[in-house]
């Protein structure tokens, strides 16, 4: 699951150079086509788990290593790090999904990217990714649809598409898309 998620060029691009990505884009809507498309005989439910449980794992390592490395030993082997790294940080019983998927899986990636690309070559990369905005594709705004209606049943109204919260706002836009589309087919 994680390295088709590392490996898929949307992500990357979106995780690494897109200033407006929504972190929950990421973890929640492209994580979960990827598991769709892996294990298509799941039902939603199960899909949901195994998508959760694979972003709490690459979450888990990167914060792993931000704490190995703010508590480096030189005694310490490199091997052990890792593990030492998630037992002082965490238990993973009390992790909270959605902050979990709050968490932009490739902000690591970046930070290495920009200490060893001149800001010149970076902002290169970041122009070219930019020009080529990736648009929702319509299984992608079905998905934000169907958490728009998940949002609705917990918090009583649609998301806005002029909220604050980002994360709103993408689901509100795969829901103004799927009207547009819709109306589209519509007028013909």
């Amino acid at each position: 699951m994680i390295t088709a998620f590392v490996q898929d060029k949307t992500s990357i691009e979106r995780g690494l150079f897109d200033s407006e990505m929504v972190p929950e884009e990421l973890t929640q809507v492209r994580m979960g086509k990827i598991v769709k498309d892996k294990y298509p005989q799941m039902d939603d439910h199960d899909q949901e788990a195994v998508r959760q449980h694979a972003v709490a794992a690459l979450n888990l390592t990167q914060k792993a290593k931000e704490a190995a490395l703010a508590g480096l030993d030189p005694e310490r082997s490199g091997n052990t790090a890792l593990i030492d790294g998630v037992r002082k940080f965490m238990n993973v019983r009390d992790l909270d999904i959605d902050l979990i998927d709050r968490i932009n899986p490739f902000g690591e990636a970046y930070a290495i990217l920009a200490k060893t690309m001149s800001e010149e070559s970076l902002k290169r990369v970041a122009a070219v990714i930019s020009a080529k905005k990736v648009n929702l594709t319509l299984d992608e705004a079905r998905d934000l649809a169907k958490r728009a209606l998940k949002f609705k049943q917990e918090r009583g109204r649609l998301p806005s598409i002029t909220s604050m919260d980002a994360w709103e706002k993408r689901m509100a836009e795969g829901v103004a898309f799927l009207s547009r589309m819709k109306a589209e087919a519509a007028n013909g």
